[in-house]
C-alpha cells in the first residue's frame, strides 16, 4: 500500500483530527523539554547530577540524590514506551506526506534511533559510564529537532491545499 501523497485525500474532519493531535502532543513535548531544564538545566553536568546525584558536592545549592536501579528502570520503560509509540504515529503521518528524499528517511527513522539512545544512555549512565551525559544531550536535541520538524512538515501538508479543506 502506498502512503505517500495521501494525507492529500483526508476528509477535512481527518485533518483537523490530526491537526488537534500534533497541537496536544506538541504540548506534551513542550511541557517535557521544560521540565528537563528544570531538572538538568539542559547542561552535562545537570544531567549526570540529575540521576546521580550530588552528594558530594558542597558548593551545591540544591542537594539532589542518585536515583535508584528501580526508579531508572521506570524512567527508561516509561519513555521508552511512550516515545516510541509517539514517533511511530508522527512516522505514519509523514510517511502519509509526498516528501521524498533523505529528509523523508531521516523524520521516518532518527527519532526511533534518538529515543533508544537518549533513555539506552541514561542507563549507562547510572552504571558508571559518564560519557553518556553527551550522548543523551545530542541524542535529545537530535529527538527534539526531529520532533518540531516531522510536525511543522505534516501541518504545511495538512493545510497546503485549500481545495481538500
Amino acid at each position: 500500500m502506498e502512503l505517500k501523497g495521501q494525507i492529500l485525500k483526508l476528509s477535512k474532519e481527518v485533518r483537523w483530527l490530526i491537526a488537534l493531535y500534533l497541537l496536544v502532543t506538541s504540548i506534551g513535548f513542550i511541557s517535557a523539554l521544560q521540565f528537563v531544564n528544570v531538572t538538568t538545566e539542559n547542561s552535562p553536568k545537570g544531567i549526570e547530577e540529575n540521576y546521580l546525584g550530588n552528594e558530594d558536592d558542597l558548593e551545591a545549592t540544591e542537594l539532589k540524590f542518585a536515583k535508584s536501579e528501580k526508579q531508572i528502570l521506570n524512567i527508561v520503560h516509561a519513555h521508552m514506551l511512550s516515545m516510541s509509540m509517539l514517533f511511530l504515529i508522527l512516522a505514519l503521518l509523514v510517511a502519509t506526506t509526498p516528501l521524498s528524499g533523505f529528509f523523508r528517511k531521516f523524520l521516518l527513522l532518527e527519532p526511533m534511533v534518538s529515543v533508544l539512545l537518549t533513555f539506552g544512555s541514561i542507563y549507562f549512565l547510572t552504571k558508571g559510564i559518564l560519557w553518556m551525559k553527551y550522548v543523551i544531550m545530542i541524542s535529545g536535541v537530535l529527538m527534539t529537532l526531529s520532533f518540531v520538524a516531522s510536525t511543522g512538515v505534516i501541518y504545511y501538508w495538512l493545510f497546503k491545499f485549500k481545495k481538500y479543506q
